[in-house]
């Protein structure tokens, strides 16, 4: 058996139910809990469920590259802490820009420069830095551009990767999204060997539909077997929708990822 940490995210799973109940929900049935913009949430509420929070947005505005972005990336990112700490969430989650409520960019950036590149470098260890301080860790995101989010600058997996290991620090690590990946790039199985050292989480969702594993084309007992063997222990969440109900969503992601070897 596999030794992941299985997580689920609250936004898309129990939709018909208040949020503080989707939670206790995919608490009571075993998985830690992921959660997008905490601003709209009641904090104190979430944290007296009980459950045991993995992942959380961890800006509210902001970009990578330009300067007025950065700063507000930053600024924003010591808010998410104070957050984070309410119900001691260990990961915040951010991507090469801010993203509006349909998931596009808020500002479009899709020629990225050598400049652009040192800038991102600049601002991911500034926000390293302040993870160390507040005893978080910073995950980057690799997104689609040809079908969730175009305009998204550093959107490829490769991209993300190439920043995080540019960086360096315990305190910013990859949320290798393979959904996003399998659309834009694949090869998944080699990718999630060569991201390995620098992986903080893995989120899941198949292709097309962005549904439960099972559903679609990715093959991800095969997923699940390679990760085992390459030694990785960490979480694997489920960022999906339900094609049936989302017991039944639940119960195909925990077969997908239990058997270590496939």
């Amino acid at each position: 058996m596999s030794g992941f940490t299985l997580a689920a995210n609250a936004e898309m799973l129990f939709v018909d139910l208040p949020f503080e109940q989707r939670v206790r929900c995919l608490h009571e049935a075993g998985f830690e809990v992921e959660i997008w913009d905490w601003t709209t949430k009641d904090l104190p509420a979430l944290a007296a469920t009980g459950a045991r929070f993995g992942s959380m947005t961890g800006y509210v505005r902001g970009a990578l590259v330009d300067p007025d972005g950065a700063a507000e990336l930053l600024r924003t990112a010591e808010e998410s802490l104070a957050a984070a700490a309410v119900l001691d969430c260990p990961r915040l989650n951010v991507h090469g820009t801010g993203l509006d409520d349909k998931g596009l960019p808020v500002v479009a950036h899709e020629v990225v420069t050598g400049a652009d590149w040192l800038a991102a470098a600049r601002t991911l260890e500034r926000l390293a830095a302040l993870g160390e301080r507040h005893g978080r860790v910073f995950t980057l995101e690799n997104l689609n551009t040809a079908l969730d989010h175009p305009g998204v600058p550093f959107g490829r997996a490769e991209d993300t990767l190439a920043l995080v290991a540019a960086v360096d620090s315990p305190h910013l690590r990859l949320n290798l999204d393979l959904y996003h990946a399998q659309i834009g790039e694949g090869n998944l199985v080699e990718l999630c060997a060569r991201a390995l050292p620098h992986i903080g989480e893995i989120q899941v969702a198949d292709v097309p539909g962005r549904c439960e594993p099972g559903t679609g084309e990715i093959h991800y007992p095969r997923v699940a077997a390679a990760l085992a063997e390459t030694g990785y222990e960490g979480v694997i969440a489920m960022e999906a929708f339900a094609v049936d109900t989302p017991e039944v969503a639940l119960q195909r992601f925990r077969d997908a990822f239990t058997t270590s070897r496939r």
